[in-house]
């Protein structure tokens, strides 16, 4: 399992030299919400495609 401070110090290193604060704060905003939400995805029922599709359905204007 990789570290936080890892993972940190691998997206400083992908991003450009004049990124600014906002920008690190920005990527790391979202590795925490995809962190997050694999772990929902991992604990709670999640949908297949084929169900996603046809909830979603329902919404389309035809």
């Amino acid at each position: 399992m990789i570290t936080t401070k890892a993972q940190v110090q691998s997206l400083l290193q992908q991003l450009p030299d004049d990124c600014s604060i906002e920008d690190i704060q920005y990527h790391l905003y979202v590795i925490e919400k995809v962190r997050h939400g694999l772990g929902v995805a991992d604990t709670e029922k999640t949908l297949s495609q084929q169900e996603a599709k046809e909830l979603l359905s329902k919404w389309l204007i035809k």
